[in-house]
C-alpha cells in the first residue's frame, strides 16, 4: 500500500454495497503522481465517477517523452485497448436479444466465407458464445508477426487479420480458454454481417449516442489519432529507442480501437453493470469460463479487501494501458490511463500493480 494514501484528504461517499457503511476517497492526484513515478510511464490520468459524478481527478507525468509538452488533462482522449471487446460482446449479444443471432450459432453458418475460404479451422464447431468467452481456440492474428507497428501506410480489412491468424498453429482444442483477439475481429465481421453497418456506426447508435459518451469514437482509419489534448505513447524500436506511436494503424488493430474519456468509459461500464445494456444472463455470458479455465488462472487478493467491490477491465494498444474500476452495481468507477515508453505487452507486469495501489489509494486510504 501506498504511503500517499495515507495522510491524502478525505471525503465521504457511499458504499457500493452498502449506503451505511460509508467509504473515505483519497486524493487521486497524490495516486496519480506515485503511478506516474513507474519507470515505464510517461503519463498517467484517472478520474473517479460516484452515481456518474465527478468526485475525484488527476494528472502527472507528461504529455511527451522527457517531461515535455506540459500535463495531460484528466479528461483527455485516450485509447482504451481491450476495452473495446467488452463493448463489441454487448453489441453482439444486443443482437442475440433481438433474435438476430443465437449463441450457439456456428460461425461457418453466420460467417460462410470463413468455411469456405478455410479462413478458420474447424469453423462448423465454432459458436458465437466460444468466440465470446475465448473457447474458439483460434490463434491470434498478431502471434504471426505480418503487422508491424509502425507501419502507418497499410491498410488491412478484418478478413486479413483473420487469414494472418491461420498462419499461427491452434494453441488449444475448441472449448479449451485461450486469450485470442482474432475472435473479436470475427465478431466485429458478424456485427458488420448482421447489421448491415460497419462497426463504427453500430457502436454509436447503440452505444455511444445512447449512453451520451460525446467524447468516444471507433478509429477504423490506417492512421487515425486521437483528437484533441491527449498523452503520447511510446515504444522502444529494433535499436531499443522509443519511437513515438501516437499514431496507430487502426486497420491492424481492429478489435481494440476505441478512444474515449475518462467520464464516458466510467458512463459505459456503469451502465453495462447496472443492466442497462444486456440482461443479467446475458451480462454473464461474457464472464463465465470453463472449470478448467477459472482453476488454472489463480485470481488475485481482492482490493481493498473487496470493500468496496472492484472489479478491473484492462485494456492496452502499444504506447498505452488503461484500466477501469468499476463497482458490480456501477455506482463506482475509477478510469486510469497511462501512456508508456515500454512494449504494451510488459504492462500486464510493469504497470499494472501500480494501478491497482493507485485504486487501493483512492478507495481504501490509510489501509
Amino acid at each position: 500500500m501506498l504511503a500517499l494514501g495515507v495522510a491524502a484528504p478525505t471525503a465521504a461517499i457511499p458504499n457500493a454495497g452498502a449506503a451505511s457503511r460509508p467509504v473515505k476517497l483519497g486524493s487521486v492526484q497524490r495516486a496519480m503522481e506515485a503511478l506516474a513515478k513507474n519507470d515505464g510511464v510517461v503519463g498517467a490520468i484517472g478520474e473517479v465517477y460516484v452515481d456518474g459524478k465527478r468526485v475525484g481527478r488527476g494528472s502527472a507525468g507528461s504529455r511527451l517523452l522527457d517531461g515535455k509538452g506540459g500535463g495531460i488533462p484528466s479528461n483527455a482522449r485516450y485509447r482504451i485497448g481491450s476495452q473495446t471487446k467488452l463493448m463489441t460482446a454487448t453489441v453482439v449479444l444486443q443482437l442475440v436479444e433481438e433474435g438476430k443471432l443465437e449463441l450457439d450459432d456456428k460461425l461457418s453458418d453466420v460467417l460462410p466465407e470463413t468455411a469456405r475460404q478455410d479462413l478458420v479451422d474447424r469453423a462448423d464447431e465454432i459458436t458465437i458464445r466460444q468466440l465470446i468467452q475465448h473457447t474458439s481456440g483460434i490463434p491470434d492474428f498478431i502471434a504471426s508477426g505480418k503487422f508491424d507497428v509502425f507501419d502507418f501506410t497499410t491498410k488491412y480489412s478484418l478478413t486479413d487479420l483473420v487469414k494472418a491468424s491461420r498462419s499461427v498453429p491452434r494453441p488449444v482444442e475448441v472449448g479449451q480458454y485461450f486469450y485470442s483477439t482474432t475472435n473479436y475481429i470475427l465478431l466485429s465481421m458478424i456485427i458488420e454481417k448482421v447489421t448491415g453497418h460497419d462497426r463504427a456506426a453500430e457502436f454509436a447508435r447503440r452505444l455511444f449516442v445512447p449512453l451520451g459518451m460525446d467524447h468516444t469514437y471507433l478509429a477504423t482509419k490506417v492512421g487515425d489519432g486521437i483528437k484533441g489534448p491527449h498523452g503520447h505513447g511510446y515504444i522502444p524500436d529494433s535499436e531499443g529507442k522509443p519511437r513515438d506511436v501516437d499514431r496507430l494503424n487502426a486497420t491492424s488493430w481492429g478489435a481494440e480501437g476505441a478512444i474515449s474519456t475518462a467520464r464516458d468509459i466510467s458512463a459505459f461500464h456503469r451502465a453495462f453493470n447496472q443492466g442497462k445494456l444486456l440482461p443479467a444472463n446475458l451480462r454473464n455470458v461474457i464472464s463465465q469460463r470453463p472449470a478448467a479455465a477459472s482453476q488454472q488462472q489463480q485470481q488475485p487478493p481482492a482490493l481493498c479487501g473487496g470493500k468496496p467491490e472492484l472489479r478491473p477491465v484492462a485494456g492496452s494498444v502499444p504506447g498505452a494501458f488503461t484500466v477501469t474500476f468499476s463497482s458490480p452495481d456501477g455506482r463506482l468507477q475509477f478510469a486510469v490511463s497511462t501512456t508508456l515508453k515500454i512494449p504494451n505487452h510488459d504492462a500486464m507486469t510493469a504497470v499494472s500493480p501500480d494501478i491497482n495501489k493507485a485504486a487501493e489509494a483512492v478507495f481504501c486510504p490509510g489501509t
